[in-house]
């Protein structure tokens, strides 16, 4: 079954939509560069609604492992995703599961290929660092999927995110933009429309 995550929660009425969709996991954003950032005290606000079984992921560019570590203790986060320029080597023993994202076509070089990190792809934009809009290459996306864990990520919504999982075959599905009203409000019909059609994808 294709894992789903609702990226860029902000506050915990949105954590408990995301959960009452049935939502596998939920992203909080650590950078302050987003518009959908939160901070260490509304983080932890937001994963003490979340049941044990959903995780909670942070989003961290160019962080230090230490630095991550210590707001993943502090908030209680059950793994990292990782937007910058971070490399394997410093992240071999972080004690928690790491998730690299970055654009599909980087994948062919990067240093990550050897990792036991899990890759999510995502459409490129230095400026906002995810939360683009823009679908990625299904393609590309696909036949890395075929030899590791993807998450793909990248201008999906309720309307293509059925297509894209049965042409992917991804591990999981990462959408932020695709079902929200606002920046950092996600709306309620868009999320409960991108978990059933990722359930009913064959």
């Amino acid at each position: 079954m294709t894992r789903i995550k609702i990226c860029g929660i902000t506050s915990v009425d949105d954590a408990l939509l995301a959960l009452d969709a049935g939502a596998d996991a939920i992203g909080l954003i650590f950078w302050p560069g987003s518009r959908r950032a939160v901070d260490v005290e509304r983080a932890r606000a937001i994963t003490r609604v979340v049941p044990p079984l959903v995780a909670t992921v942070g989003v961290f560019v160019d962080e230090t492992p230490d630095q991550v570590r210590s707001i993943a203790d502090a908030v209680g986060l059950s793994a990292v995703q990782l937007h910058g320029q971070e490399t394997p080597l410093d992240w071999a023993r972080f004690p928690r599961p790491v998730l690299k994202a970055m654009p599909v076509e980087a994948y062919a070089d990067s240093p990550w290929q050897q990792a036991r990190a899990a890759i999510l792809v995502d459409a490129h934009d230095p400026v906002t660092i995810g939360g683009t809009g823009r679908t990625v290459d299904w393609e590309a996306a696909r036949a890395i999927a075929a030899t590791r864990r993807l998450v793909l990520a990248g201008g999906l919504t309720p309307d293509n995110v059925g297509d894209a999982v049965r042409m992917v075959r991804p591990w999981g599905v990462d959408v932020a933009s695709g079902v929200e009203q606002a920046p950092g409000v996600k709306d309620p019909g868009k999320v409960r429309a991108f978990v059933q059609a990722v359930r009913e994808a064959r």
